[in-house]
């Protein structure tokens, strides 16, 4: 029974992640064959050479990109099961302990791959709709003005429902990804049988032979090739939600070769009919099945898009908790699955980005222009911290860890190199992008750190506050009085105020610190501590991994077992406003503080980001310069 049981559980396991983890990697078929040998700045000549190259190139890099690096290496350097770009920061940088410009090396780096993500997460569902929607030019070519218009509608629709929650709709998933690659392989399988031959491409030499006959052609190729391997990331961030063994079998036995079979249908179709390149997916599938195909792909692409959409949701939330992005408002749409979150600030902001592309770009085929340099950016970044991992985690040798992270680097910089050759037709964008993200991201962190300094320092220190209290108390009134500050060592700016102001302390004065961890979860009998200092006095600090979900009321119960009762009704939270100016002293630049004051105006009241009841809590403001 236990093994029957385990095999049903692994069974429904492997059949979400197909549903979830491989969309986007999933509908690259679309528009892959098509964009390499597209009429475009970089032309790939259309010959039986070329061909059997271009299909060598791809299933080699489907093998070593996603079946080698993803899948045999970076997906066993998870944290404490979780895996993601922001896991395999904390992961990297959790050895580099006391090297501070190390860790911040590190931190930079990953803050890097994550933008690089989020700029990923908005071309893809662009294209991955487009180029389905597109089958109609093949179907109906009088519909083709309206291929626009439908994307748009499409994607509409599916950010809108973001907020409902995938739950319902995911149990869908599963089951249309497993029609989508197994139609996948039986066009692939059809097309194979009028031209055996196409399998010779199976072997490794024909890349070889493209890159020594003709290397420039070649190279320029890689930039369209790499699309066959987007979406490689989601097999490592989407690892904590079904584990390592149902990914692995979902890809080894049944899309990788749903993807190889596709590829090289596409590859035999356009040899026997040179003309079938315009749009070589859909010409695999006769005239009576196009229609159907069109809504298969479309949904295929929904599908790929909300697994990228939710990617972005978790990646955010997981910078919100490392303090990278100001607070901002959270959902959680399922009551069993703690991964499963909406934000919708970040939600809306990508469905303007996504639709600005779609209308700026207009078609699959100049969107793809821009498609390859931010997923390519994000996978040098993850080999070089995959490294850091391999040697000081794993303990490898400079040389074994050298070797495996060379062979990985020259792929990556490869495919890189090539995809730098886009930026003048369109792969400017994802770098911009990218780079406002990161410059977002980073001032954000620096401005809060800066201003935590400036209130430490201005902060009176709490051991002789506490003293003075002794010797010369002032009325104290019944009651909790918690008051959150970011320094446990310092007089929280809000206590001094309500002493100024009301003349008066609680019977119990709690100083409550919450600090964020950079692992993903923290166990209860981890979460609180509690340090009781003289005159009824308390520190308490409150511990969350990067993904747990902040609730204050819920944890503070957790105090009673380490001796301090809080009545919930007896208590008020006391929290300092600051409302801050920004002056030209030193620090950062003086445009860069604009911008983060910008952002905490903006940013999630403490009240909702710790589930605080608003009928208890106090806020008492302050005007800082810094």
């Amino acid at each position: 029974m236990s093994s029957t049981g385990s095999k049903t559980k692994l069974s429904g396991l492997t059949l979400a992640a197909l549903g979830v983890v491989f969309g986007d990697i999933g509908t690259s078929p679309l528009y892959t064959i098509k964009e390499v040998f597209s009429v475009g700045p970089h032309p790939v000549a259309l010959n039986a050479v070329n061909i059997f190259g271009i299909l060598s190139l791809i299933v080699w890099a489907l093998i070593m990109v996603v079946s080698v690096k993803y899948v045999a290496f970076i997906m066993r350097a998870d944290n404490r099961g979780e895996g993601g770009i922001m896991a395999l920061i904390a992961l990297a940088s959790s050895h580099a302990a006391g090297d501070h410009k190390k860790q911040r090396t590190i931190m930079l780096l990953g803050i890097l791959g994550a933008c690089m993500f989020y700029s990923d997460g908005m071309i893809t569902p662009a294209i991955s709709v487009l180029s389905a929607v597109e089958g109609l030019e093949i179907a109906a070519p009088v519909l083709n003005p309206l291929i626009i218009p439908i994307t748009l509608v499409v994607l509409f629709v599916l950010f809108w429902a973001q907020s409902k929650g995938t739950a319902l709709v995911g149990a869908f998933f599963g089951p249309v990804m497993v029609v989508w690659f197994g139609t996948l392989g039986v066009l692939g399988i059809n097309s194979i049988l009028h031209n055996l031959t196409i399998l010779h491409a199976l072997n490794p030499m024909y890349a070889v032979h493209f890159f020594t006959v003709s290397p420039w052609i070649a190279f320029v190729a890689l930039g369209a090739v790499v699309l066959a391997v987007t979406g490689a990331e989601a097999l490592y961030a989407d690892m904590g939600h079904f584990g390592r063994v149902p990914i692995r079998l979902a890809w080894f036995g049944f899309v990788l070769p749903a993807l190889i079979l596709n590829y090289f249908g596409q590859g035999a179709l356009i040899l026997k009919n040179p003309d079938a390149v315009v749009n070589p997916f859909y010409l695999l599938a006769p005239e009576w099945m196009l229609y159907p195909l069109i809504i298969l792909a479309t949904m295929a692409a929904v599908i790929a898009s909300q697994a990228v959409i939710t990617g972005a949701f978790s990646v955010s939330r997981q910078a919100l908790q490392l303090g990278y992005l100001p607070r901002m408002h959270v959902e959680h749409t399922s009551e069993s699955q703690e991964g499963q979150v909406y934000m919708p600030r970040v939600n809306w902001g990508l469905m303007i980005a996504v639709m600005a592309l779609v209308i700026g770009f207009g078609s699959s085929g100049n969107l793809a222009a821009a498609y390859g340099i931010a997923v390519t950016g994000d996978m040098v970044i993850t080999t070089l911290l995959g490294g850091i991992v391999f040697h000081n985690i794993w303990g490898w040798s400079k040389l074994k860890t050298g070797a495996l992270v060379a062979l990985f680097l020259v792929i990556d910089v490869a495919f890189f190199s090539a995809n730098v050759l886009k930026i003048p037709d369109g792969g400017w964008v994802p770098l911009v992008i990218g780079m406002v993200i990161f410059t977002l991201m980073i001032t954000w962190k620096t401005g809060r750190s800066q201003l935590f300094m400036h209130l430490k320092n201005e902060a009176m220190a709490l051991e002789p506050f506490i003293e003075a209290v002794g010797a010369h108390p002032p009325p104290r009134v019944p009651g909790i009085a918690l008051f959150m500050t970011p320094n446990p060592d310092g007089v929280p700016h809000a206590m001094l105020h309500n002493l100024k102001h009301n003349k008066v302390l609680h019977e119990k004065v709690v100083i409550l610190t919450v600090k964020f961890l950079d692992f993903p979860h923290c166990e209860e009998d981890e979460r609180v501590s509690v340090e009781p200092l003289p005159h009824n006095f308390y520190k308490v600090t409150v511990r969350y991994g990067f993904k747990d979900e902040p609730d204050l009321p819920r944890d503070l119960v957790l105090c009673t077992a380490k001796g301090l009762t809080l009545d919930a009704m007896d208590s008020s939270f006391f929290i300092g406003k600051e409302i801050l100016i920004a002056n030209r002293k030193a620090g950062m630049p003086y445009w860069r503080k604009k911008i983060f004051i910008g952002l905490f105006r903006s940013a999630e009241t403490i009240t909702h980001q710790f589930k605080l009841p608003p009928n208890r809590v106090v806020e008492l403001g302050s005007q800082v310069s810094f």
